[in-house]
């Protein structure tokens, strides 16, 4: 006999039996959901163990020691130190560094490539509009990989060698005050240095340890957040009273000071590169191979965000623009105050796609010799140590990890862009 009991509210509710996960609509779908899951748990377990039983049939194991033997090789770009001694672990860290750092770059740069090109393809100067047209349709239609070799070879067969840098008469000179060199071997800069070292020995003497850095990238975020403070004071005092105050002054110091208090305690120096021999010796050497790479990836993918940036544009109401203008704005401002902010909302979703496939296409820097996770994680670690299955993972894993956080992060901005109902 069913029983009916009284709700808070005065209304009589059922008793829960089995078969309402099955009859009743409050349950049915959660019913649904949980046996889906089961299946996928069971068959992942029994992919999984077929495949352990097959690998221990052929005499296989799953093991990652090879990641403290001696790698044997040399890598070009290190972003920190390592040498042919070092291990395939720390190998796969350069690597995975080498990755970080051409996708960040081409991400950046892609950026501010989309926009521009973006904002300008709407330009009522026909000229402007067509060349911004003529570069997304070039640039979009032709395969990344194709840039990449094209940029490359630009640079090795137009860029002079070292060699033409010496000489009574040479016929190449260094940029920038005589500290900046541009090679066919890549780009020759000064690189700073601190001579208060926390890492400083007396053998080494000025050298730049990871401490230093760290106290500087605490020094920048210090600044961040006290100048956001004095934004949002400003903005609290432009809301009761109506006058903004001044703060560009506060602003600046406050990015300048503590930056400039920690270099100087630090002692920064600047180690100019000088040519040697047959090749510039000191500074930093950023190759030809991250160059070509980050170029290519960023003239490739702005296309893409361009056409993002262009729709998100024709999304907002040209009433919006007509009613900026009657205020008296001009256009440039009007695009700035106006468009662009609300076209954010509209643009921000395809982009983390872009980004996605940066990250993705950085996989294509062996073409050009550039030592990535996949060169070294998955090209001659794998070779070497014959573990296909244990490097592949890693790949997966490092992959999903960066691809996962990038779509966080522009989750995040994307949540705090869109319209919230009030």
């Amino acid at each position: 006999m069913t029983t009916m009991t009284d709700s808070p509210v005065g209304t009589p509710t059922e008793s829960f039996r089995l078969s309402m996960l099955l009859n009743d609509t409050r349950y049915r779908s959660l019913t649904f959901q949980f046996i889906a899951l089961v299946a996928i748990i069971a068959f992942m377990a029994f992919v999984g163990g077929n495949l352990v039983r097959n690998l221990a049939e052929a005499g296989l194991n799953i093991s990652y020691q090879f990641l403290y033997e001696p790698a044997g090789y040399d890598i070009n770009q290190r972003p920190i130190e390592y040498d042919s001694q070092s291990s395939h672990g720390r190998a796969a860290i350069v690597g995975l560094l080498n990755t970080l750092i051409v996708a960040f770059l081409a991400c950046i740069t892609a950026t501010v490539f989309g926009v521009v090109a973006g904002v300008l393809r709407l330009s009522n100067n026909w000229i402007v509009a067509k060349l911004m047209s003529f570069y997304v349709e070039i640039f979009r239609n032709v395969p990344v990989l194709i840039w990449i070799l094209i940029i490359f070879s630009i640079m090795i067969n137009a860029l002079p060698g070292p060699r033409e840098f010496r000489g009574d008469t040479p016929t190449a000179s260094m940029s920038f005050f005589d500290t900046v060199a541009f090679t066919n071997r890549g780009v020759f800069a000064p690189a700073p240095q601190f001579n208060n070292s926390f890492a400083a020995t007396a053998e080494s003497g000025a050298t730049s340890g990871t401490m230093d850095w760290l106290l500087v990238i605490a020094a920048l975020l210090l600044s961040f957040f006290v100048a956001r403070a004095i934004g949002t004071w400003a903005s609290k005092t432009q809301e009761s009273t109506g006058n903004r105050p001044t703060t560009w002054y506060l602003t600046l110091a406050t990015w300048v000071v503590p930056v400039g208090l920690v270099l100087m305690f630090l002692g920064l120096t600047w180690n100019v590169p000088e040519l040697r021999g047959f090749n510039f010796s000191g500074g930093m050497q950023v190759r030809g191979s991250l160059i070509a790479l980050w170029f290519a990836l960023a003239i490739y993918t702005g296309a893409f965000i361009a056409e993002n940036v262009r729709a998100g544009i024709l999304a907002i109401s040209k009433g919006q623009t007509e009613a900026a203008g009657a205020l008296g704005l001009r256009p440039n401002r009007i695009m700035s105050l106006v468009v662009l902010p609300q076209a954010l909302r509209v643009i921000i979703p395809p982009l983390i796609s872009q980004y996605l496939n940066i990250t993705k296409n950085s996989s294509l820097a062996i073409a050009v010799g550039y030592m990535d996770v996949t060169g070294t994680l998955g090209g001659i670690t794998l070779l070497q140590t014959g573990r296909a299955i244990e490097t592949i993972l890693l790949l997966m894993l490092f992959y999903l990890t960066v691809s996962l956080l990038i779509s966080a992060v522009m989750n995040v901005f994307n949540n705090r862009m869109k319209l919230k109902e009030r």
